[in-house]
């Protein structure tokens, strides 16, 4: 009998989403919380706003134009401060300086594929943004992340100089438009089953069962 293939979530997310890295630490959770099941996840390109110039935006302006003054702004993040507490997240947005384009970002996320590693980049990149506020449009920022993830970080400084890719990760995005996902996160389970927002671990980890538990499962045909 061949070995149960593991379950696969895919996550669509962006770096510049704060609820996406909660939503991280509620799926974290949610796989530990059933050690039996095999687990495989996926990261998938998305951007909350294409409009931010490759340089990104001041942190400042930017949030002047999204919510009309800084005031309304620390409204709306002091839920998310809350939310982030509870799952060891001491978001830090007062550092952050530069809202990026995150595109480099998402290039980064799906070279890290190739070494099974995009577990390590996606959170190195969630922390230099929201804990440490780093600019994570320069260059430097995503080559030393790549290399402390395990990355050839060399191949990694070439390929940013370069244009290669940017048009899959864009494809990617318009894929997850099309496909109607206006917000993320978005967990896609088995290819099935969407859940839509940071959902609490809870009901992500009985959406993983749900999901293992009603899954066609294929063996091979015996040899003779």
């Amino acid at each position: 009998m061949s070995e149960q293939s593991p379950l696969v979530v895919d996550v669509v997310s962006d770096v510049m989403c704060p609820w996406c890295y909660i939503g991280k630490k509620r799926l974290e959770a949610a796989i530990r919380s059933v050690p039996d099941l095999k687990v495989q996840v996926r990261w998938h390109a998305f951007q909350l706003d294409e409009t931010l110039p490759k340089a990104g935006k001041d942190r400042q302006q930017y949030l002047n134009d999204k919510f009309g003054g800084p005031e309304r702004a620390a409204e709306f993040y002091e839920q998310i401060k809350a939310a982030g507490r509870e799952e060891g997240i001491n978001f830090a947005f007062d550092a952050i300086k530069v809202s990026p384009n995150t595109l480099d970002c998402h290039r980064l996320i799906l070279w890290s594929r190739a070494d099974e590693l995009q577990d390590e980049v996606v959170e190195l990149l969630f922390q230099a943004y929201f804990l440490n506020g780093e600019d994570l449009t320069k260059s430097e920022t995503l080559v030393r992340i790549s290399e402390k993830a395990g990355m050839q970080s060399d191949l990694v400084e070439q390929l940013l100089e370069t244009d290669t890719d940017l048009d899959k990760v864009r494809h990617q995005i318009a894929k997850a438009q099309q496909s109607g996902i206006t917000g993320v996160p978005c967990f896609i389970l088995d290819e099935r089953f969407v859940l839509a927002g940071a959902e609490k671990a809870e009901t992500l980890a009985a959406a993983l069962i749900h999901a293992e538990e009603t899954r066609t499962h294929f063996e091979p045909e015996p040899t003779s």
